[in-house]
């Protein structure tokens, strides 16, 4: 990747799924920074403490996952739907808000249209540092999908086949 990056090939590289350790190593041994790395990001798993080790770096965090799939029954949380009907919103634009404002790149998964023009509208306010607050009381800092430090699961994920 480095020496398609030195010919021009590409502009940029970026990593997924990189733990803060990995993230550090891979820099450390490398000359390209990445300039982002995507990992799961939503009100549940915040990655705080990675988030600030990025933008010490200059590596853009990004979310998957940014709904957790609708895990921990996410848009049915009391204080997310009770921010919903302040905000005159959906929770789905709460949660958009909230990583757009914590300049967390964020890309929602849908299909439908209706969904897409939702998601897409949420220029139209701000959350308060205090509903911010409010959300961040979320955080469970663990995953709701897998563990990146289990060796089963970075086995399974290193030679899994996925649909693209």
């Amino acid at each position: 990747m480095e020496e398609l990056y030195r010919e021009g090939k590409i502009k940029a590289i970026g990593v997924s799924n990189f733990q803060m350790d990995r993230l550090v190593d891979l820099m450390a041994h490398h000359e390209v920074i990445p300039v982002v790395n995507q990992i799961e990001t939503h009100p549940f798993c915040q990655q705080i403490e990675s988030e600030k080790l990025m933008k010490e770096n200059q590596v853009q965090i990004e979310s998957w996952a940014p709904f957790a799939e609708g895990r921990n029954e996410m848009f049915l949380n009391e204080v997310l739907v009770s921010l919903a009907e302040k905000y005159k919103k959906s929770v789905a634009q709460v949660i958009l808000r909230w990583l757009t404002q914590r300049e967390v790149v964020v890309i929602p998964k849908s299909v439908r249209k209706e969904r897409i023009i939702e998601n897409f509208n949420i220029f139209d306010f701000e959350l308060s540092q205090e509903d911010m607050e409010i959300i961040s009381a979320l955080d469970t800092k663990t995953s709701l999908f897998f563990s990146h430090n289990d060796p089963e699961i970075v086995k399974w994920i290193g030679t899994a086949k996925f649909d693209i």
